[in-house]
């Protein structure tokens, strides 16, 4: 499973074909989990892990994998289950996530599928909002849940959101007067609340959904009502990865539709930045910034809203 990257350019072509692929895995249990395998470095027996004093629970140690110091988290206990047993017989993700890597211990690797994006769904809403899954679908007759790292990372590690007060009085300087829109896109409740605090500290209103097709439908619902939509809105910040539509075929679709096709995009992801860059300018997004720094978020906010509106 170490090569799971092999081939990442045939993999690329699934971008903007609402595709995706699925590296399947299973914790302390039966239940099968998904992680997207663009998030995945590689997957490796557990190496020697080195425990640290007054880490937190979840961290069971840090590891050097291929050189790098790299903090290994307990996935199951970091859910809410059970501590894995025995981790020196257990597998190691090491995934690359809002700009760091980590490593995710579980207990067996089982396979990588390809599956589409329309096949992804949201958990059902008698989860409620302390769960721990951003997504369900099912291969094979068994159900698949989609873990939100993001929200396992922020309950360890802690979430900045907080941006610098010269930035605000720098946006807030350059934009006296202006009433700004923006409309948000993303499955992780974690992500939009970063996104809507940023954007709050800026001044500027946003409209929320928490996935590519719900945006799409609300960007045809208000140009079917007759607004101007690169007026009634001024950015559009999506995030890529998301259940029944990703935000490369958002991309695609919003730059398909005459009615719609102009509105800015920023593609906001935790994805990695390299493999993202790449395919900005293939479906027509306007920026790629990967998670979370809300000062680049609210830089690259103000950047995109300046060119836009200068052109104007």
């Amino acid at each position: 499973m170490a090569g799971i990257m092999d081939g990442v350019d045939q993999r690329t072509q699934l971008a903007g074909h609402n595709r995706l692929e699925l590296l399947l895995f299973r914790l302390e249990g039966q239940q099968l989990y998904g992680i997207n395998v663009f998030k995945v470095r590689e997957a490796v027996p557990c190496p020697a892990l080195t425990k640290l004093p007054n880490a937190h629970p979840v961290i069971c140690g840090i590891s050097n994998v291929r050189g790098k110091t790299v903090s290994i988290y307990d996935l199951s206990k970091g859910i809410g289950g059970r501590a894995v047993k025995e981790p020196q017989q257990c597998f190691v993700i090491i995934t690359e996530y809002n700009r760091s890597v980590q490593g995710f211990l579980i207990r067996s690797v089982d396979r990588i599928v390809n599956t589409s994006w329309s096949e992804i769904m949201p958990p059902p809403a008698a989860s409620g909002k302390k769960h721990y899954v951003t997504a369900i679908t099912e291969i094979d007759n068994q159900l698949i849940e989609i873990i939100d790292v993001e929200k396992v990372l922020a309950e360890v590690v802690g979430i900045n959101d907080t941006v610098s007060q010269s930035i605000v009085e720098q946006f807030t300087s350059l934009n006296h007067n202006k009433q700004f829109h923006i409309l948000v896109a993303d499955d992780s409740s974690v992500a939009r609340n970063q996104i809507r605090r940023t954007m709050e500290q800026l001044g500027i209103k946003v409209t929320i959904v928490n996935d590519g097709l719900k945006a799409l439908r609300q960007l045809q619902a208000w140009a079917a009502e007759g607004l101007d939509v690169t007026q009634h809105i001024d950015l559009l910040i999506s995030d890529i990865e998301m259940p029944e539509m990703d935000g490369y075929t958002l991309t695609t679709e919003i730059r398909k539709d005459p009615a719609i096709k102009d509105v800015r995009i920023l593609l906001h992801t935790s994805m990695s930045g390299a493999f993202n860059n790449a395919l900005v300018e293939k479906v027509g997004a306007d920026k790629f910034i990967p998670k979370f720094s809300p000062d680049d978020l609210a830089l690259t906010v103000q950047e995109l809203l300046t060119s836009w509106h200068g052109r104007s």
